[in-house]
């Protein structure tokens, strides 16, 4: 007698018996713990540092690079941890369709941020020369508007692909003989990858102006920072594909989750650290002196 796709024979091939599921359980995978705990205390430190900016709004290195920049990156950057959880537990249609729009967007918000302040490091300093017609772009609209139009691109891709093709639930009861696989089928792997790639080519934008800005004077320039954020961002996402390709079930949606959480981390250590620290410990560095200081070195 053969057994059925959700069963399989026991031991003495006398009976059927149903086929172990798989998916990251958070009963039985101590890894979606330890992925839990990570994503809390991630989105914690970030809601802190987003708390320290609003105390210190007012401060000139806060003020120096568009503070509402940096409180839109830092919300994007805190929600991208905690949509890790939409990728955790039983999938269900609903779930599968939330993590992959949900992920994409948020991120394409935070390095459209980015982007907008690599190009505003580049206009304040073509600004201050004499007579400069850059200082008619000089302003928070501007910046506001670029983000918007990058961010609704990846918006537009995604209404896309949920329309032609929207993300499911399904189980694969033959690639593994004993267990059935619970995941979640991209629907067109075009419109996963398209997400992705539009992901990577505005980090590629963010890095090249950013290392072409990375020479100019240091105390108003984050452009070295945040060219080494993208660079993180981009490795990490580079390494992910083929990983992520090799690997199915529970451990390719960990590989997304891992690369998720790492390039956000990334993001967040290379362009806030630095200022959380002379905002917290070297107080007499944040003041707008020092700054016009190192901008005529």
């Amino acid at each position: 007698m053969k057994c059925l796709d959700f069963d399989w024979p026991n031991e003495k091939k006398d009976r059927c018996v149903p086929k172990l599921l798989e998916f990251l359980s958070y009963t039985d995978d101590t890894i979606v713990l330890v992925i839990s705990l990570v994503s809390t205390l991630l989105s914690f430190l970030t809601f802190m540092i987003l708390i320290t900016f609003i105390l210190h709004q007012d401060t000139a290195i806060v003020k120096a690079n568009n503070r509402n920049l940096s409180f839109l990156l830092l919300v994007s950057i805190m929600l991208s941890f905690l949509c890790v959880f939409l990728f955790l537990g039983h999938p269900v249609d609903l779930t599968c369709i939330l993590r992959q729009v949900s992920f994409g967007i948020l991120f394409s918000v935070a390095v459209s941020c980015v982007l907008a302040k690599t190009v505003i490091v580049c206009i304040a300093f073509r600004a201050t020369k004499p007579g400069s017609s850059w200082k008619l772009w000089i302003g928070s609209k501007w910046s506001n508007s670029l983000v918007l139009f990058c961010s609704s691109i990846q918006v537009i891709i995604c209404l896309v692909w949920l329309t032609l093709a929207p993300p499911f639930s399904e189980v694969d009861t033959h690639f593994n003989q004993g267990k059935i696989i619970v995941q979640c089928n991209e629907g067109s792997i075009i419109g996963f990858y398209s997400v992705l790639g539009y992901m990577g080519v505005l980090a590629i934008i963010s890095f090249i102006m950013a290392f072409l800005a990375r020479t100019l004077p240091d105390s108003f320039n984050e452009a070295k920072y945040i060219t080494f954020s993208m660079l993180v961002f981009c490795s990490v996402w580079i390494a992910m594909i083929p990983a992520y390709l090799s690997t199915r079930g529970k451990y390719m949606v960990a590989v997304e989750i891992f690369a998720i959480l790492t390039s956000s981390a990334g993001v967040l250590g290379c362009i806030f650290f630095p200022k959380c620290y002379i905002i917290l410990w070297r107080p007499e560095l944040n003041a707008r002196s020092h700054l016009l200081e190192g901008r005529h070195k």
